[in-house]
């Protein structure tokens, strides 16, 4: 752990420190052996997503609205996980956890910017389905490939300022007792605590993040299935609605992984004192099963990526013929 360093002439009790020292897991047996398990669950994640996203660059069936949200959510877990997973390898299993001050902000926003991509695209997905179960003979002209671009773009203009707001606020806390951080990498709450003035506006950003960006879309989410399944009751042939509910179990899935573990987490450090290492593996689990099993379950659970995944198959392998 390097010392702490006076950043300002100005005001001599402002201090910065040169880097923090991420604590990671504490006092925990063969705490190695879960890292490796991360390294693994990275190596899934990778290929899951780069699979996923493949595949829809490469069948032309998939060339729609809808699977331009799909490509969204795989790019947004590959890149989440890549701003964690590695770095937080590099620290644990090779001892590298003294990191610099800058670059820790830097590793924060990337962290937080992609899973607030994920949220926002876990909605506008639940937003595809309303529109193509509630008002079917619309959805061409309401939801176009312009539109869904669109959509993303204006997610991408909110999210990256509001980070970059959200992380630069560190930037104006004094850390003059300590800078080791109880946490596996540059966490938000963590860090804001450890700091000697008034930290309250961290506080109520933090707050504000949780509302706007997981609890308000998971309302919305849940406010969309509730229309959707009144639409599916007036669905009068039973063949129509169980094909209706298959193209909804693959993305009610993703909502389930990936908000119920966040809320349960979250909830929790409001209202109890969680033992550090048991909301370090939490919040650690929380931040890396998701973007594993989304490709998987988007591969198993959607006829339209398996059938493609077939033609793909049959189109390379009658290719290799030919060349023979």
């Amino acid at each position: 752990m390097s010392s702490v360093q006076s950043e300002s002439s100005v005001n001599s009790t402002f201090v910065r420190p040169a880097t923090f020292f991420i604590n990671g897991f504490s006092n925990i047996p063969h705490g190695k052996y879960y890292y490796v398990f991360l390294s693994l669950v990275y190596a899934v994640t990778v290929f899951g997503n780069s699979f996923i996203m493949c595949v829809i660059y490469l069948a032309r069936r998939l060339h729609t609205a809808r699977y331009i949200a799909v490509f969204h959510l795989a790019f947004s877990d590959l890149c989440g996980s890549s701003a964690l997973i590695p770095k937080l390898i590099d620290m644990f299993l090779f001892d590298h956890q003294d990191v610099l001050y800058e670059s820790c902000l830097t590793n924060m926003f990337f962290i937080y910017h992609f899973m607030n991509m994920q949220s926002l695209t876990l909605l506008t997905l639940a937003y595809d389905r309303l529109i193509a179960i509630c008002f079917p003979l619309r959805y061409h002209a309401i939801v176009t490939k312009t539109s869904m671009c669109l959509v993303i773009a204006v997610m991408w203009i909110f999210s990256v300022p509001y980070f970059s707001v959200y992380v630069s606020l560190v930037n104006r806390l004094s850390f003059c007792r300590t800078n080791v951080v109880d946490s596996y990498y540059c966490d938000h709450g963590p860090v804001y605590r450890l700091a000697c003035n008034d930290y309250s506006i961290n506080v109520l950003i933090t707050k504000l993040a949780f509302g706007l960006l997981v609890c308000l879309p998971l309302i919305l989410i849940i406010i969309s299935y509730s229309c959707i399944s009144l639409a599916l009751r007036k669905i009068a042939h039973g063949g129509d609605r169980t094909k209706a509910m298959k193209t909804l179990t693959s993305h009610l899935l993703l909502v389930a992984i990936f908000y119920l573990p966040h809320l349960s987490v979250n909830i929790l450090g409001f209202t109890t004192s969680l033992n550090p290492n048991v909301r370090i593996i939490n919040n650690s689990l929380t931040q890396t099963i998701p973007p594993m099993l989304n490709p998987i379950i988007y591969t198993l659970k959607t006829e339209e990526v398996m059938q493609s995944i077939k033609d793909l198959y049959k189109r390379n392998k009658v290719k290799n013929i030919t060349t023979i």
